[in-house]
This record gives C-alpha cells, structure tokens and sequence, in this order.
C-alpha cells in the first residue's frame, strides 16, 4: 500500500500515484510499460496475475525495475504531514525524510517497555507514565533489596524473601565449591599422571646409562687384558733379542 494522497500537501502528479491502490507511490516499482507501482502492490498482484493492471501487457516480476531517477527525485520531494498529525504533530516535511521523523516522533504511540504493561502511549508522555505504571520495577521499601515487579509483589514477606535469596547464595556457594574441588582434584591426577611418566622416563634413562656404564666398563677391562697381553709379548720379544 502507499502512502494515503490525502496527507500531502499541494498538487501530486497523476505519474507518482501507484495503478494499483491509487495512493502515491511507496517503494515504487516501474514496469517496462513504465507503469509504476508499490513494490508491496505490484507482487501482491502478480501472485495471481500476469499482465501490468493498466495496459494488461505481459509482465513479470524480474522486469520490474527502479523508478527513472527524475520521476524518484519528484517523488522524495513532495511534501506531506506526519502519520502522528491526529495525534497533534504538525511536522511537514519531504516524503525523503519522513520515515526518519515518524522514527522519532513525539507524537508516536509506543508500548510501555515494562514487562506485562499493554499500555500505548505517546513518546513525549512515556517517561511520565514509566514513573508511575504499576509494573515498573522497584526495590522493596523495607530494604530487603527484592525488585517489586507488579502490584500484586508489594504484599511479599522480607523474612521469606531474604531466606530464599539466603539458600540461592547457599546452593551457588556449595556449586563453586564443589567446582573448584573438581577442578583442584583434576589438576592434581594432572599432575600425578604427569610425574609418574616423567618417573618412567627418569627410570628407563636410568637403565640406559646403567647398561652403557657396564659396556664400559667391559671395553675397559678388554683394554687392560690387552694391554697386558701386550707387554707381555713386548718382554718376550726383549728376552729373545737379548738371546741372540
């Protein structure tokens, strides 16, 4: 649907006006017939037809096209009152930057942002109603710190209320206890697996250097026979030398 012709203010040319709702052209698509119509209107009609409501020439929805810039530059500078205007907003302005305006008007009618309120009111009043709207959340007067949610929670029992918050604090307490109890135990069987592999290692490292000690010794003992065997042959070789 477009935008109602009787909020403008002044002539709108016959060109900006939709063939399909006859109001002026909201998101405006443009047929290769060069009929122009609301996006929202044009595919609402091709869902049941297949022709421009015109001229009744063929068209499809992958030939529509933007609106010829002069026609959407006529377009965004008609001027036209705001939607709030019943409500007592007398804003005049481009149909450019009307949404912009009506994003922010005073005038608008808004939901109360409190939970469980179906008030609507205007901007410019809500903070006046969230001050006094009988869903607005407050603390306890009593200073138990409960937040008053409703009129029906003015009639709590401190006593009541401050013991359910005291076993909530109780049951998170024994929760982050127990957590860090776990992760305490998960570290230390971490830890445990972890020096017991390093122990293994440090064992076996062990028996390596063991192992090659032993064949040093071995080699050294070879060494020694040898060198025996040695002198021994050097000695013999002396006393046959001085026999000769």
């Amino acid at each position: 649907m477009g935008y109602d012709i009787e909020r403008f203010v002044g002539y709108v040319n016959e060109g900006l006006l939709c063939s399909i709702c006859r109001d002026v052209l909201e998101d405006p698509l443009q047929a290769p017939c060069e009929h122009a119509f609301c996006t929202a209107c044009i595919h609402g009609w091709l869902v049941h037809h297949s022709n421009c409501p015109e001229d009744r020439q063929i068209i499809d929805v992958s030939l529509l096209r933007p609106l010829y810039r002069y026609m959407k530059n006529d377009l965004n500078r008609l001027q036209l009152h705001c939607k709030n205007r019943e409500y007592g907003c007398e804003m005049v302005c481009s149909l450019e930057s009307i949404d912009r305006h009506e994003r922010e008007c005073e005038y608008s009618q808004i939901p109360c942002s409190n939970a469980g309120c179906t008030v609507q009111i205007e901007r410019r009043n809500l903070d006046g109603h969230l001050a006094v709207c009988e869903y607005r959340s407050r603390e306890c007067p009593n200073g138990c710190g409960y937040t008053i949610l409703s009129a029906e929670d003015t009639q709590h029992n401190c006593v009541a209320e401050l013991r359910t918050e005291l076993e909530l604090l109780r049951s998170e307490m024994i929760c982050r206890v127990e957590e860090a109890k776990h992760e305490m135990e998960s570290r230390l069987d971490s830890q445990r697996r972890h020096m017991v592999q390093k122990e293994s290692i440090l064992q076996n490292e062990i028996e390596e250097l063991k192992s090659q000690m032993s064949r040093m010794m071995s080699d050294v003992r070879s060494l020694m026979a040898a060198e025996r065997q040695h002198r021994q042959e050097l000695e013999q070789a002396e006393l046959e030398k001085r026999e000769l």
